[in-house]
């Protein structure tokens, strides 16, 4: 089983009024790392997930400790936890070395823009995604 790291920035707009980064920024960050990540499918003619359409199902976020604003990136670790023939789950977890800042899962499925309906995960999707499955749950 493979892990994908990603070291996602922290920009100040992050901050809330508190000096922490806000929980809605976490979906960013998220959204960056998984971006990153399955676009590692198809580099060189763009993903297939999302040029073929994918929608988000479910998030879950359970945030751990504080995260400010650093000049260091934060390493966001993911990888799939469920993968079925029409949902993918991925979890991450949002840490530096040792200290874990939230653990944080992502149901998403495939989706037929055109159609207008969900549509079945592709062989080569599917072959793509057990590379990482791992059978864990981040967020619970």
């Amino acid at each position: 089983m493979a892990r994908h790291s990603y070291f996602c920035p922290i920009r100040w707009s992050d901050m809330d009024v508190y000096g922490i980064v806000n929980n809605v920024s976490y979906l960013r960050y998220l959204e960056e790392a998984r971006v990153d990540f399955i676009f590692r499918m198809a580099p060189n003619d763009g993903d297939a997930f999302f040029k073929d359409g994918s929608v988000v199902v479910e998030h879950r976020i359970r945030y751990r400790r504080r995260l400010v604003h650093r000049p260091e990136p934060v390493e966001i670790e993911m990888w799939v936890s469920g993968l079925q023939s029409a949902t993918v789950a991925i979890d991450y977890v949002v840490r530096d070395g040792d200290t874990v800042y939230a653990t944080a899962s992502t149901v998403m499925a495939p989706f037929d823009y055109r159609a207008g309906r969900p549509r079945r995960l592709t062989d080569e999707e599917f072959r793509f995604f057990e590379k990482y499955l791992e059978q864990t749950a981040a967020a619970g």
